[in-house]
């Protein structure tokens, strides 16, 4: 499995760590940027992220800035992405279960590292439950 990530400046060093844990687990990551704690522009990073998502280059994304907020509202600009906030684990698991997220988004300032690492492994591990849920993600689209 593929997975693409990218961050801000505030989120640079739980991206770095994501990353490592990602690897080890088996993933192939796709590291779209920033590459520094130097300030620099959300967007870029978050948007490069979404559209190897939406281009199905990659099969999951995650994105990391100071709150999460930004990131993921850039993210969710480009067409077939389905971006949410983990802010805890069970909408880590239900973005997956009912809006068939395709990238998960935290805010490095507000969410402590294993709490991510953790959030991660449940929004992976969860499937789209469909049924009801399909037609409200296909009004998303």
């Amino acid at each position: 499995m593929k997975i693409s990530i990218a961050s801000d400046h505030a989120g640079y060093t739980y991206k770095e760590e994501i990353k490592k844990y990602l690897s080890k687990k088996g993933y192939e990551v796709v590291d779209c940027g920033t590459y520094s704690t130097e300030s620099c522009d959300y967007p870029i990073f978050g948007k490069e992220a979404a559209k190897k998502v939406a281009n199905k280059e990659v099969n999951f994304g995650v994105l990391v800035c100071s709150s999460g907020e930004g990131i993921a509202i850039a993210a969710n600009k480009i067409k077939g992405v389905r971006a949410g906030i983990a802010y805890n684990d069970d909408v880590a698991r239900l973005m997956r279960q009912h809006n068939n997220a395709n990238m998960i988004a935290f805010g490095a300032s507000f969410m402590a590292l294993e709490d991510v690492l953790r959030r991660i492994d449940i929004f992976l591990a969860t499937e789209f439950e469909g049924g009801r849920h399909e037609r409200r993600v296909s009004e998303i689209e």
